[in-house]
């Protein structure tokens, strides 16, 4: 057959399903929450500015082109807003109609949207905060993750060094909330996997400036002195939610040892060299349009925009409780450029993926590994599994 003729019939086909498909108007929201921070450690880590927004606009693209065939239309508005002004921005948004709204900000702020946003029957999709317990006891039934939470990228990374039989652990974490949050996690994570955390050390956060011009002389000498006398250990697993610290522990370790976690081997859900299972068709659209490479906010809120597009595909209904119903069922998957379809656990929401682990250059493996198996999905071995969350919303 022709190369010529195969998208003609698919466009017909698409034209036959849509002379008996309702037309449907979706609107949805993307609210990033920016919080006062001090610079990244690097200066390849400056945040730009159409941060997630660029993965919204790629989105939007991707929905219309099934959707003009369906008559279905999707637009997109894109706030960015400090924590003060997000309950207002979000009121706006719902008065205007929108019901479907990509939240990427922290836990507190990110539940307390959650509610308001449930007041009017809208749908949220968390794009960036990772707290376990929004799985579990703090879970909402409005409320669907796409960010992979602490136990995944814990349980990700833990994954590969047992695989790599590295199973005895040394594990820095950072002082602040967020940070002994993600350590619990490994700790979860080793007794899980079948792990040994051997010692665990705690770098204290000071404050003050990250990146300054003694800023590496100051660590060349602090963490060498810090990691001496451990206890003898195969991998150094580091918990930095906040990133104040972690990035310096290569090459400044009094062992040599490899580094995983928050930095060394790190966990994510895209990044702008994974090119494998149709990637690169993504990756070029992507940097086409925003003029850089992508990144994880970008990813999470494409993805979950994709996901409302499939959803409003497939029901013909832009009705945020028939396309939650229908997202949580087993009738949902999506391709992800990650090798396998991903769908949404029924019991808390959230979205089975694999979980990329990435060194800075290259996908070193992706999670689950080769061998951990599951009796529903080993994408299940990844995060809450339905016996550990303690999430009733669902029910």
């Amino acid at each position: 057959m022709s190369k010529r003729i195969v998208p003609l019939l698919a466009a017909a086909c698409l034209a036959v399903i849509a002379g008996g498909a309702e037309a449907v108007d979706v609107r949805a929201g993307v609210l990033r929450v920016d919080y006062p921070a001090l610079l990244p450690i690097s200066r390849y880590d400056l945040r730009p500015d159409d941060l997630a927004f660029a993965g919204a606009v790629l989105a939007d693209e991707d929905n219309a082109t099934t959707g003009r065939f369906m008559g279905h239309s999707f637009e997109t508005t894109t706030l960015a807003v400090p924590p003060e002004g997000a309950t207002e921005a979000l009121a706006g948004l719902l008065d205007d109609g929108v019901r479907y709204i990509v939240v990427d900000a922290m836990g507190e702020e990110l539940a307390a949207l959650s509610d308001q946003a449930a007041e009017a029957g809208a749908l949220v999709f968390n794009a960036r905060a990772a707290d376990v317990d929004l799985r579990s006891e703090s879970c909402r039934a409005n409320l669907l993750h796409i960010a992979p939470s602490y136990a995944m990228q814990a349980e990700a990374v833990a994954q590969f060094a047992v695989w790599k039989q590295w199973k005895r652990w040394l594990l820095v974490s950072g002082s602040n909330p967020a940070d002994r949050a993600l350590a619990e996690a490994y700790r979860h994570a080793a007794r899980k996997f079948g792990a040994q955390i051997v010692e665990e050390r705690e770098f204290e956060d000071t404050g003050g400036s990250r990146r300054t011009d003694s800023g590496h002389v100051l660590v060349q000498r602090q963490l060498p002195t810090f990691m001496q006398r451990t206890e003898p250990h195969d991998v150094v697993i580091a918990a930095d939610a906040t990133d104040y610290f972690a990035a310096y522990l290569p090459y400044h370790l009094w062992t040599p040892r490899p580094v995983m976690g928050s930095a060394g081997l790190r966990p994510v859900t895209m990044h702008g060299a994974h090119e494998a299972w149709g990637a690169t068709q993504f990756q070029t659209r992507f940097e086409k349009l925003a003029r850089r490479h992508v990144q994880e906010e970008d990813y999470n809120t494409w993805l979950a925009l994709r996901v409302l597009g499939e959803a409003v595909t497939r029901t013909g209904s832009a009705d945020p409780a028939e396309i939650e119903d229908y997202v949580l069922s087993d009738a949902f998957e999506l391709a992800a450029f990650k090798g396998q379809k991903v769908t949404f656990r029924p019991w808390n929401g959230q979205l089975r993926q694999p979980i990329l682990l990435y060194d800075g250059r290259i996908t070193v493996s992706v999670s689950p590994q080769e061998g951990f198996l599951h009796q529903v999905s080993p994408l299940d071995t990844l995060g809450l599994d339905r016996p550990e969350s303690s999430c009733t919303a669902f029910d």
